[in-house]
């Protein structure tokens, strides 16, 4: 259901704070034309912290609107309290995307029942399938394999998505939940490696910048061809690594708005990227063939 490099898009902006819907369009078309396999909406790397529910559902309907059929289109629905979850998956699985995904609930750490019920009963109110996302660094609470395998048993939990890059953690869960439950990459330095323990794809920061790259490198290793994907990948690394030179999304969005599709307006409490990592990201980009809008910088 769930497979393949799938975008954790930004959400552009306007030097006034307002979503810049312009530019949201052609981040939609850009990702469809180049072979992007899903679009991850408000997600970590959208900046969801920041977004009010009223935008993520405009982003969501505009979305559904402009790419549906095209693409995969999954909505980020949770938050750190299973009401809000719960009412958040319930409005906004139901604008016609194909899935939502749920971050594990954030600061106030709950233990692994708090987590399983939590996730029961967002699940309860999805009319589409869900991906659970545990990030582990970002929200100080560790969904577990065992806590993955009794949510697997849930007819609308489908997939994780695993940030924590171990290869160990990642074979523990496959050994733990059902055939047809899909292991997605939250990682993109180390999704080769999941995806040869049996995982199906990524979540991924580096397919803002080089979605086609992307694609293709997870086709190649889906499709048996690791040499070939390593190869591929090998030109993605200082992307997979220079993306993160500060806090993300401020280095990715930075270099989305160099690629012409945006601006660079990013919401308190982040900042625009520092001047010092600036010739870090470019050096990246064009390592990995990205075209610059002013190829002179």
């Amino acid at each position: 259901m769930f497979s393949g490099s799938m975008v954790a898009i930004v959400t552009p902006m306007g030097a006034d704070g307002g979503l810049d819907w312009p530019a949201w369009d052609r981040l939609l078309d850009f990702h469809v034309r180049e072979g992007t396999d899903g679009i991850v909406i408000a997600g970590t790397t959208g900046e969801s912290p920041v977004l009010r529910l009223d935008e993520i559902e405009e982003l969501t309907r505009r979305a559904v609107a402009r790419c549906g059929g095209k693409i995969k289109l999954i909505v980020g629905t949770g938050t750190n309290s299973t009401q809000s979850t719960i009412a958040r998956t319930r409005a906004l699985s139901r604008l016609g995307v194909d899935g939502v995904m749920l971050v594990t609930p954030y600061y106030n750490k709950p233990p692994q029942e708090g987590l399983y019920r939590h996730f029961m009963a967002s699940a309860d109110a999805s009319a589409v399938p869900v991906i659970l996302y545990n990030v582990p660094s970002r929200t100080a609470v560790d969904l577990l394999p065992g806590t993955v395998a009794r949510l697997a048993r849930h007819p609308q939990i489908v997939a994780v998505k695993e940030a924590l890059a171990s290869l160990g953690r990642a074979r523990e869960i496959l050994a733990a939940v059902p055939a047809d439950f899909t292991l997605l990459s939250g990682d993109d330095a180390t999704l080769l490696d999941l995806i040869g323990a049996g995982g199906k794809g990524v979540i991924s920061v580096t397919a803002n910048v080089a979605p086609r790259r992307m694609h293709e490198v997870c086709a190649a290793a889906l499709g048996g061809d690791m040499a070939g994907a390593r190869a591929l990948d090998a030109t993605l690394q200082p992307l997979h690594r220079d993306l993160f030179v500060e806090a993300s999304p401020i280095p990715v969005k930075w270099a989305v708005a160099r690629m012409g599709l945006m601006g660079n307006a990013i919401r308190l409490p982040l900042v625009e990227l520092s001047t010092a990592h600036h010739e870090t990201v470019l050096h990246a980009m064009r390592a990995a063939g990205v075209s610059l809008k002013d190829q002179a910088a």
